[in-house]
């Protein structure tokens, strides 16, 4: 029998007893109880069941709005949004002080921010994307920031005062960032005036909080071309001086999903603005933000598929046809499952990440293994975030194909997450080109060693990701276009192992997470042997590619 916990059940099993986030944070010195666990995880899931879940339809038909130069949200994310800032919730993994500046964060760990911004996320995506945006900017402010900008931008971030953008994206430069055009010039007053065009920013402007702080990355007059010519600075929609700067939104996306949350186009006509971190230095002052939003879109992948599972479950479970509910029937019963155990594996896996992120910092750790599983949970949780919102229509039947019973919304909501914050094609390639090559491949071999130690029925297919990684370090050394062709069908068959991996470290904690468990690893996992049997086919596609 499958197991019938809720996704708050698993993030407080997966925190407690898989990835052991007490023990870890006790190493680290800042202890966080089982106990402490439980009670943010309930306090976040009531959150976004009675506050978000009831109004996330009704928000999506209303849409953000963009008249006479003003963008508005749904008026429900007004309440929503002051309890979002009467809980705390924003400075969750924020620091309490930096430098002897009092910054107001709790300083809990990454793992449990990112089982919050699951639950907040299956409430209402696209709310979910303003406070995910702030967390990012806090993140490059926190590592990159001088002491005189924390002082006087941390406070207002971490209470939710003030919400945070990040400002890449072109109209000629999409993810080739060496084709920035928006210009810095210096202000004769130790400011920087910012003029350009940037697009697709989320949550860019809107009528939640009274300022935002906007983190741009822009050219300065003698910078060397390409992304080492660019640099990050930040500029408020209004200055300490209480006058508007000189930036606006000049209208919002036409969108297939995420409805309500405001992606704008952001116009900047001289705003002043401060160089955050070292000149012509800016994409690693970025990173630290696309990093932090990687894994938050992964999370968003993950909280999809739970909300399309708590959907399709109850609709089943009512339905009836034949004389019996469909949920007894055996193919619906079989789109449940690998909606279950999908989402689930993409859960943990994510809380793994997290836990690998927060060694690092609290004990020391390197970040290789955080860096290798970043663009694993970024791109294979968000595809299969996609799958389960589609196996969640098919469930509802001819419903699910009308909006009325939200199967929709999700599917809508759920096909951004691939796209934004690097696609998941270019996470392929990070993780072929960059992340297997930094050590080469010893992180995935630790890996691979990890999860065939975790599970008998797991040896097959560690053996096979041994060896299609042993491939791609021998060929990407002689061919990069040949790894680049395979890195697709490598991350997921990567994505495809490890989530059996975390299950099996499930089962093994808890035995109702056994017949899950057991259906995974052998309906879902030779998923991964298909993959992984295209990685050595590369020279068809690269046969395909048009002549120079």
């Amino acid at each position: 029998m499958l197991h019938a916990t809720t996704p708050a059940d698993d993030l407080i099993f997966g925190l407690t007893h898989v990835v052991d986030l007490p023990g870890l944070t006790a190493a680290g010195g800042l202890p966080v109880s089982a106990e402490d666990i439980a009670a943010i995880i309930g306090e976040a899931e009531r959150f976004s069941r009675d506050i978000l879940w009831p109004q996330a339809q009704a928000a999506d038909r209303q849409g953000a709005v963009y008249e006479n130069g003003v963008v508005r949200v749904p008026a429900s994310y007004r309440e929503a949004y002051r309890g979002w800032i009467d809980g705390g919730w924003q400075g969750l993994a924020a620091p309490a002080e930096l430098n002897g500046i009092p910054i107001g964060g709790q300083e809990l760990p990454q793992a449990l921010w990112m089982a919050v911004s699951e639950l907040v996320t299956s409430g209402d995506m696209a709310f979910s994307l303003c406070p995910l945006l702030t967390a990012g900017a806090i993140e490059a402010l926190v590592q990159f920031g001088t002491p005189a900008q924390q002082e006087a931008w941390l406070p207002k971030l971490v209470s939710g005062e003030w919400t945070g953008t990040m400002c890449l994206t072109e109209p000629q430069a999409g993810s080739d960032l060496s084709q920035v055009r928006t210009k810095a010039e210096p202000d004769g007053m130790g400011g920087y005036r910012i003029t350009g065009q940037k697009i697709y920013i989320t949550w860019g402007d809107h009528d939640l909080t009274p300022n935002t702080l906007h983190l741009i990355l822009a050219r300065l007059p003698d910078a060397p071309p390409g992304t080492r010519g660019i640099s990050l600075f930040a500029a408020p929609k209004v200055l300490p001086d209480g006058t508007a700067n000189a930036l606006r939104c000049g209208g919002i996306e036409r969108k297939l999903g995420i409805h309500a949350s405001p992606t704008c186009v952001m116009l900047f006509e001289g705003a002043e603005a401060q160089l955050v971190g070292e000149p012509n230095r800016g994409l690693n002052a970025m990173f630290a933000m696309m990093n932090a939003a990687r894994l938050g879109v992964g999370v968003e992948g993950v909280a999809q598929g739970a909300r399309a599972l708590a959907l399709a479950e109850a609709y089943a479970a009512d339905r009836v046809q034949g004389g019996i509910p469909i949920d007894r029937h055996p193919d619906v019963a079989r789109m449940l499952a690998e909606m279950r155990a999908i989402t689930l594996a993409g859960r943990l896996l994510a809380l793994e990440a997290g836990a690998a992120l927060d060694r690092s910092r609290l004990a020391g750790a390197t970040e290789a293994r955080v860096a290798l599983l970043t663009p694993i949970v970024k791109a294979w949780c968000t595809d299969r975030g996609v799958d389960v919102a589609s196996l969640g229509i098919q469930v509802h039947g001819g419903m699910g194909f009308v909006e009325d019973t939200g199967a929709a919304q999700v599917l809508r909501d759920a096909r951004i997450a691939p796209i934004y914050e690097g696609t998941n094609g270019i996470q392929a390639i990070d993780l072929v080109t960059r992340k297997l090559f930094r050590d080469g491949g010893a992180e995935m071999r630790a890996v691979i060693a990890e999860l065939r130690a975790a599970d008998p029925r797991l040896a097959a297919a560690a053996d096979s990701l041994e060896r299609a990684t042993a491939w791609m370090l021998d060929r990407g050394q002689k061919d990069a276009a040949a790894a680049q062709a395979s890195a697709a069908a490598y991350l997921d068959a990567a994505g495809w192992t490890l989530g059996g991996w975390m299950l099996a470290r499930a089962a093994a904690a808890d035995a109702r997470y056994a017949p899950l468990t057991t259906f995974y690893l052998a309906r879902l996992l030779p998923r991964a042997a298909a993959r992984l049997a295209e990685i050595e086919a590369a020279d068809s596609l690269l046969a395909l590619l048009p002549a120079a």
